[in-house]
C-alpha cells in the first residue's frame, strides 16, 4: 500500500514538473517580450531540476539551478533590460533568412525523426560502463560523482581546469585596452618615493603670494 502510494505521488510530481517545463519552453519561443522569455526560461530550468531530483541526480539539479538559473539566465535578463534593444527593428530583416532557416529546420526535424525511429536500448550498455555505479541508497549522487571524478578522472579534471583558466586569461588579455592619457597606479613608484620627491618646502616672504 505504501509502495503504491509512493509511486502515485512520484508520478504526479513527474507529470507536474514535465508539463510545466514543456509549457515554459514553448512560452520561451512564443513570447513577444524578451524579458518574459527569460523568465519562462528560468521557470523551465527550475522544473528541469525538479525532474533531476526525481531521478536521484541531485548534483545535476543543483548545478542547473546554481549555474543556469543563478548566473546565465539572470545575466541574460539584466543584459536584455540594460541594453534596451529594439527587437521590432531586428525582426524587420528576418524574412530574408526565412528560406535557409526553413531548410535547416527541415533537416533537424528529419534527423530527430530518424533518431526517434531507430532508437533502442542495447542489452550490453551496462557492460561498457568504465566506473562501477554504487548502490542508490548507499551513497548520494554527489558523493558517487566526486569519488569517480577525483580518483579515476582527476588528471582530466585538472587539465580541464587549466584550459578554462588559460581561456579566461586569454579573453581578458585580448579585450583589455590601455587608453592613453590616463593616470594609473604604480605601487613600486609609490613605495620608492622619498621625502624630497613627495613635498617641496617653499619660504614665502611676508606680503607676497606663491608665484
Amino acid at each position: 500500500m505504501r509502495g503504491a502510494l509512493h509511486m502515485i505521488v512520484y508520478a504526479l510530481f513527474f507529470y507536474l514538473f514535465a508539463g510545466v517545463c514543456i509549457a515554459s519552453a514553448i512560452m520561451v519561443v512564443a513570447s513577444r517580450n524578451p524579458v518574459y522569455s527569460v523568465l519562462f526560461l528560468i521557470l523551465a530550468f527550475v522544473n528541469a531540476s525538479g525532474l533531476f531530483m526525481l531521478m536521484g541526480a541531485e548534483f545535476l539539479a543543483m548545478i542547473l539551478v546554481v549555474v543556469y538559473v543563478g548566473a546565465v539566465a539572470v545575466l541574460f535578463l539584466f543584459v536584455v533590460m540594460m541594453l534596451d534593444v529594439d527587437f521590432a527593428e531586428l525582426r524587420q530583416g528576418a524574412l530574408q533568412y526565412l528560406p535557409i532557416g526553413t531548410l535547416v529546420g527541415i533537416v533537424l526535424l528529419a534527423e530527430l525523426l530518424l533518431v526517434v525511429g531507430a532508437w533502442a536500448i542495447a542489452p550490453h550498455v551496462a557492460d561498457v560502463i568504465a566506473a562501477p555505479i554504487p548502490p542508490f541508497y548507499s551513497v548520494s549522487n554527489t558523493e558517487a560523482l566526486g569519488q569517480v571524478l577525483y580518483t579515476r578522472y582527476v588528471y582530466f579534471f585538472q587539465v580541464a581546469g587549466v584550459i578554462l583558466l588559460v581561456a579566461m586569461i586569454g579573453a581578458i588579455v585580448l579585450t583589455l585596452r590601455h587608453k592613453p592619457n590616463i593616470k594609473r597606479q604604480d605601487v613600486s613608484q609609490q613605495v620608492a618615493r622619498t621625502k624630497a620627491d613627495a613635498i617641496e618646502v617653499v619660504k614665502v616672504k611676508s606680503g607676497q603670494g606663491l608665484s
